[in-house]
């Protein structure tokens, strides 16, 4: 009966799927307004269900290239699928500890707040801003601060749609209109919005591209690298064949070159042969004057000649 059950179990587990092997790669892309579906990444899923409200977080610098940015995460929910897109919604963001430790230090002030308001297309979001001034302050200047603050966040927000305030955010045009209205009444070492997050979706706009004219300009995209990448290669080969052609007709010219001079060989006259000769001798005492003790020396010591005596006793040995 064991032996029989035994085989039952391996037949089951024969006959078992392997769960990997039903899944497939999703496209995570950003909201169609303000972002266009920008491509932010990829996710594993056995379906649609089954990655409907991950949260793929991202840093600003990897989101848009700002590397000043490094430290601020980005937070999207996927929301819905279309094929093989994932499309997602901006859920928040928020600065990275240990960088909002290093801008406190102890003498300058600490000034954070919590507020949240609705923005004009109906989306309800909450702010934190962090105000660091650049020496300590007094309590009731941190309340006028903070309820200047408020007073500009909140005014902010009304105004605009929920796009906008996401371009607000990350671009840092709403941390320098809150600078600018503080200012006057303590200097600020820095505004920052150090974390967002939105608690109610509202109205959703349909602005911007859709899916498929994000596919087809990624694939012009894609062609027109490829092309860029193989005219490159071409020219480079091109570069490579016109450089080893100009050597081999380099090489042929040396070779040609003494058999023309064995050839005809210039006939040299005897008294030239000596002329030389006495120009050489007297250019070899000229050198020996100007030469040092121990360059002298060194000839006469590969000579194999005695080194010792004055200068003028050497290079009358190296005359000899």
């Amino acid at each position: 009966m064991a032996k029989k059950m035994s085989a039952k179990a391996r037949a089951a587990a024969r006959k078992q799927k392997d769960k990997w092997k039903t899944k497939r790669w999703y496209t995570i892309r950003a909201p169609r307004s303000p972002w266009n579906f920008q491509n932010i990444g990829e996710t594993i899923g056995e379906s649609d269900e089954h990655i409907r409200g991950r949260v793929y977080e991202m840093t600003q610098q990897e989101f848009n290239g700002d590397f000043t940015k490094m430290h601020v995460m980005l937070r999207f929910r996927v929301t819905d699928t279309a094929g093989q897109d994932a499309l997602t919604t901006f859920v928040g963001h928020h600065h990275q500890t240990n960088h909002i430790r290093r801008q406190i230090r102890r003498y300058r002030g600490k000034i954070d707040d919590v507020m949240d308001a609705v923005t004009e297309d109906g989306y309800l979001v909450r702010i934190k801003p962090l105000i660091i001034t650049q020496k300590r302050v007094q309590t009731s200047v941190k309340q006028a601060i903070r309820s200047k603050t408020r007073e500009v966040v909140r005014g902010f927000i009304a105004k605009s749609t929920y796009d906008g305030l996401q371009v607000a955010m990350l671009d840092g045009s709403l941390e320098s209109n809150i600078q600018n209205s503080i200012k006057s009444i303590y200097p600020c070492k820095s505004v920052v919005i150090r974390k967002s997050q939105l608690l109610q979706a509202g109205v959703v706009m349909d602005a911007g591209p859709t899916l498929d004219e994000i596919h087809a300009q990624e694939a012009r995209s894609a062609a027109e690298l490829k092309a860029k990448k193989a005219a490159a290669l071409a020219e480079a080969m091109e570069e490579e064949e016109s450089e080893e052609a100009e050597e081999e007709t380099t090489e042929e010219v040396v070779e040609e070159a003494p058999a023309e001079v064995a050839e005809a060989p210039e006939p040299v006259a005897e008294e030239a042969v000596e002329e030389v000769v006495e120009e050489a001798a007297a250019e070899t005492s000229t050198d020996y004057s100007s030469m040092t003790v121990a360059q002298l020396k060194e000839l006469l010591k590969e000579a194999g000649k005695p080194v010792s005596g004055k200068k003028a006793d050497l290079i009358e040995r190296l005359q000899e």
